[in-house]
């Protein structure tokens, strides 16, 4: 894989580019798009930083021409886009409108040899799902299961690889435990009874989408998985309700026998059936990984104020259930505007430890990039040098991984475009192409032109 100071990667090792549906899309309300958790949540004051919503966000649903013709200029492999389950099922029926959108998107994306990544889930719960109970509700993994059925029969002869969940740690924890993400509860109960309920949708919506998609097509899931260090025993509780809680059932099918004990206190668990860990570990082809940073984890004391550099804070509750003696540790910096400490080395050992306890599982980078303050500067250039950098370091980690062994089939950088950051709205700016949300007009970072002489050499 080395070649003096080159790093070259394996032959057709897929290059792409991510988006999530709320964050790009915009047209909040037409073609018979109903109200997600994300749109109730957005318009709710006080939870979203400056009032900012996603009902224009990049506009994205009437510019998508011109965004798939940057890709395609970009030279991306792969493009890793959300459907929208409201737009594609508003009030549990489906919308021909809505999924004709996204059969011309694969179409589109297809014309120009750009592999298309659909990911079923990213966050945007139709609001009549949450109203009857929400993720904590097990008929929601079972109307998951009837959308994704659904919307395979209209792209399931297209997608290359379908990804079911993105990121289902933040769904259940930081939407129902911290009350931080949509909806707002901070009820740790419910965030257990929530990531269950994720884990069977995901396993109930592989089977339904192998059932009528392509055999050719892949299936995976996305996982924010935290690279836990610091303190032995205060890590192992960290890794149990951060990732063994989904890495467990989804692909041992069984859950961690150290998590059920840990949070024995908060629920006992009955909402998990006899049978529903079979049903969760449906055969995967591809693992997702979303990477931002690693955390550091101590013992907690029970007096003063905890530290945290997690990454989302406590909010009005904490994430981190069952984890009340344990203390996140300030890491050193240089940070991202996020606040999040750079440091690619979590990658590489993270993918390591993934190869070491699931040999056999391909994995792909579905996510990994980092917010900087960009500007448009006098000579209309962004010039994003950081962002350069954490790439590059970045994409090393990948390939110190990869020569190491480690079966890493792609890297999607997040984000293509800037877009609406969750709770801090527009403020934070992700994307390899800055967008002026007044204007919409869209200008190439530095960052995108670098990246783009990386898909072309296939190296770094």
């Amino acid at each position: 894989m080395q070649n003096g100071a080159v790093t070259q990667f394996p032959a057709g090792f897929m290059w792409g580019s991510a988006t999530a549906a709320y964050q790009i899309e915009g047209a909040a309300d037409e073609d018979g798009r109903e109200p997600s958790i994300w749109d109730t949540f957005s318009h709710t004051p006080g939870k979203v930083l400056a009032g900012d919503t996603g009902d224009v966000a990049d506009d994205h649903y009437h510019r998508w021409p011109a965004d798939v013709a940057a890709m395609a200029e970009l030279g991306l492999k792969g493009y890793r886009f959300s459907i929208s389950w409201p737009r594609v099922m508003p009030g549990g029926q489906f919308n021909r409108n809505g999924a004709d959108f996204y059969s011309r998107l694969v179409d589109a994306l297809l014309e120009r040899d750009i592999l298309p990544v659909a990911t079923l889930y990213h966050w945007d719960l139709p609001q009549h799902l949450e109203d009857a109970g929400g993720w904590p509700a097990r008929d929601t993994a079972l109307r998951f299961a009837e959308y994704a059925e659904q919307i395979g029969q209209v792209l399931g002869d297209r997608v290359h690889m379908w990804t079911t969940l993105n990121e289902p740690w933040c769904t259940a924890f930081l939407g129902y435990a911290a009350g931080v993400h949509a909806p707002g509860r901070t009820d740790p109960a419910a965030a257990l009874t929530a990531a269950h309920h994720l884990n069977l949708g995901h396993g109930l919506a592989v089977k339904a989408l192998r059932g009528v998609v392509s055999p050719a097509a892949l299936h995976s899931v996305t996982l924010n998985l935290h690279h836990v260090r610091g303190d032995a025993e205060a890590a192992r509780q960290v890794d149990a309700v951060a990732n063994r809680v989904f890495l467990g059932p989804m692909l041992n099918a069984a859950y961690p026998d150290d998590l059920l004990a840990d949070t024995a206190e908060v629920t006992d668990w009955a909402f998990a059936r006899d049978g529903d860990e079979a049903a969760i570990a449906a055969p995967l082809d591809m693992l997702g990984l979303n990477y931002y940073a690693p955390v550091r984890v101590r013992p907690w004391g029970g007096t003063g104020t905890r530290a945290t550099s997690d990454g989302h804070g406590f909010g009005p509750g904490t994430p981190w259930v069952a984890c009340d003696n344990v203390e996140f540790m300030p890491l050193p910096g240089p940070y991202t505007e996020m606040g999040w400490p750079i440091d690619a080395t979590g990658l590489t050992e993270l993918l390591r430890r993934l190869h070491d306890d699931h040999p056999g599982m391909p994995i792909m980078i579905t996510e990994n990039g980092a917010a900087f303050d960009d500007k448009v500067e006098a000579d209309g250039r962004v010039h994003d040098d950081a962002r350069i950098s954490y790439l590059r370091e970045h994409i090393a980690a990948v390939g110190a991984a990869i020569a190491a062994g480690v079966d890493v089939r792609g890297y999607f950088a997040w984000s293509l475009l800037d877009n609406f950051e969750w709770s801090y709205g527009y403020s934070k700016r992700f994307g390899l192409i800055h967008v002026d949300y007044e204007s919409q007009e869209r200008t190439w970072k530095d960052s995108a032109h670098w990246y783009r002489d990386v898909i072309a050499a296939n190296a770094l």
